[in-house]
């Protein structure tokens, strides 16, 4: 019997929405542990590779995160499997573009191209709403942030 979390993910495994190909190899890249389910995530890597069309191999997506050029509603992230999801900004600073995270019609991810000044909000569902310690409420939201106030 396998110890601990499963680390690898197969291609016909992965989620539809991420739209592979059949027969582009058994593997697919397995998003690491982050902000959004696996299931409702799309790693960097099949953002560069796949859909914006940066990089041809996992190699290449590599050496561009690991210059620090891709940055996720604002931090820059340096890891290729980061779950970008949601109503995420995706901001690639050598290039001046940035992209919102949105589903279409049918329910898969696809990159809208926004200015500036929009990449500077994100909106966030608020899954909870709670009091803390001392009385200070706080909320929950979607992508795992918690949020206090007053």
């Amino acid at each position: 019997m396998p110890r601990g979390p499963k680390k690898h993910l197969k291609r016909l495994n992965a989620p539809n929405h991420w739209m592979l190909n059949k027969m582009g190899g058994v593997w697919a890249p397995r998003p690491s542990t982050g902000p959004h389910k696996l299931r409702e995530c799309l790693p960097l890597i099949i953002i560069l590779r796949n859909r914006l069309k940066y990089a041809l191999t996992k190699r290449e997506v590599t050496l561009i995160v690991m210059q620090k050029l891709v940055k996720v509603d604002g931090k820059v992230r340096t890891d290729p499997n980061f779950p970008a999801g949601f109503m995420d900004v995706i901001t690639i600073d050598k290039t001046n573009e940035n992209f919102r995270l949105l589903y279409d019609t049918k329910g898969r991810f696809f990159l809208n191209p926004i200015d500036k000044e929009q990449a500077k909000y994100k909106l966030a569902k608020v899954k909870k709403v709670s009091v803390g310690a001392k009385g200070i409420p706080y909320l929950v939201t979607l992508d795992g942030r918690t949020i206090r106030y007053p």
